[in-house]
This record gives structure tokens, C-alpha cells and sequence, in this order.
């Protein structure tokens, strides 16, 4: 019996995954994929079309993983809490698939690569988990008002800009984590309608004021 093609193709994938995370982005070529695979390349190529396929079929999984991680949990009702733990989740899938998340935001495919449309769905999905986050809190009058994808994008340029600081070696190891959360702080901070968050930790989630009764006023 033949093996069906979407396990081939699935195995194939699997192979490129041990490739890069092995020897980095730059190693993953049909020939070093084709190897770790045990087929001839052509094999490659006939499920892939070519090595931007297969970065693709990476960089799918790559999205994925990160949609998983920045997604709320069941025990996160409160939408404040749900942003900073995503946030927080955001460099921990980072920081634990380094060569996936060089790979997503690096530049190794050819400028004239066609994205598919699982791609382009699986990338907007990640983004599109923030944006609800976001539009969540300005429903709920956290937030200042405005365009809920500007602002998350402008929230996600934040945060992958402390991280590949940290993955560059520009942060020190022991102040990483803590400087990534007074990030996270300064972010929401920044955006916060006044009055309605306070920030009683310089490096733990934001919380909302107590409200008083009428007895204590």
C-alpha cells in the first residue's frame, strides 16, 4: 500500500523541522531536508514545488505555534489579565523555538515567493488573536478608543522588539525577563484610559481600582 501523500507530505515537513531546529534557518534546503527525510530530492520537490514550499510548510507550523501561545485560557476571564499573559506567553514560545521564530520573522525566502492562502490565514490568525485582545479592553473602557488593528500592531512591534533584543544578545540574561515585563507595563500603561488600571507592581500585571462605597466617602 502506498503511503498517502498528505503523510509524506507531513513527514517531509517533520524533517525540515528537525533540520531547523537542529542547524538554524539557513540549513533548510531540499537537499539537507530530502537527507534527514531518506528520499531523493525530486521527492521533495514533488510536494513542495520548491524550497520556498517547504520554508512555507515551516513557517505554517511556526504561526500556529504561536497563535497556541498567545490564545486565552479558560482562567483568564478578566481581558487585562488575558493581554499581559498572552504578552508574556508571546516571548516564552520565542525564547523556546528560537530558529522557528528567526525563521517567521527573518527574510530567507526568494522576494518573489507566492504566499498561499493557509499561509496568509495561519499568519493573520496569530495577529488577529492580539487585535481581539485589544478590542476587547477598549469595549470593556480600558483602553483608549481607536482602530483595534493599529493598535495591536503597534503593541506586537513592541514586543518583538524586546524580544529580539533579548535574542540578540543586547539584553543581559539575569535583567531579560524583568525588563520584558516593565515593557509589557510601559505598553499598557501607555494605552490605558486614566483612572480605570493601576499598576501597584513595576513588573506584574496591571489591576483595577478598588471602588469605594458610599460608607467610605
Amino acid at each position: 500500500m502506498r503511503t498517502p501523500s498528505a503523510d509524506v507530505k507531513t513527514a517531509l515537513t517533520d524533517a525540515a523541522e528537525a533540520v531547523l531546529m537542529r542547524e538554524g534557518p539557513a540549513a533548510v534546503t531540499v537537499r539537507a531536508v530530502a537527507a534527514e527525510a531518506g528520499v531523493a530530492p525530486m521527492g521533495v520537490y514533488n510536494r513542495f514545488g520548491s524550497k520556498d514550499g517547504l520554508i512555507e510548510a515551516l513557517l505554517i507550523r511556526g504561526f500556529q505555534g504561536l497563535t497556541a501561545a498567545i490564545s486565552p485560557r479558560d482562567a483568564e476571564a478578566d481581558p487585562v489579565l488575558r493581554l499581559w499573559m498572552s504578552g508574556l506567553r508571546y516571548r516564552e514560545f520565542a525564547l523556546s523555538h528560537r530558529s522557528h521564530y528567526a525563521l517567521m520573522f527573518g527574510d530567507l525566502t526568494e522576494k518573489d515567493w507566492e504566499r498561499s492562502d493557509e499561509f496568509a490565514d495561519c499568519a493573520g490568525a496569530a495577529f488577529q488573536v492580539l487585535v481581539d485582545h485589544v478590542f476587547t479592553l477598549m469595549a470593556a473602557g480600558r483602553l483608549i478608543e481607536g482602530d483595534a488593528a493599529t493598535v495591536a500592531r503597534q503593541v506586537w512591534s513592541a514586543v518583538h522588539g524586546a524580544v529580539a533584543l533579548e535574542m540578540g544578545g543586547l539584553v543581559a540574561p539575569d535583567e531579560a525577563e524583568a525588563s520584558y515585563r516593565r515593557v509589557l507595563v510601559m505598553i499598557v500603561r501607555g494605552l490605558a484610559v486614566p483612572g480605570t488600571l493601576v499598576f501597584p507592581d513595576p513588573q506584574g500585571p496591571p489591576g483595577t481600582p478598588e471602588k469605594r462605597s458610599d460608607q467610605d466617602e
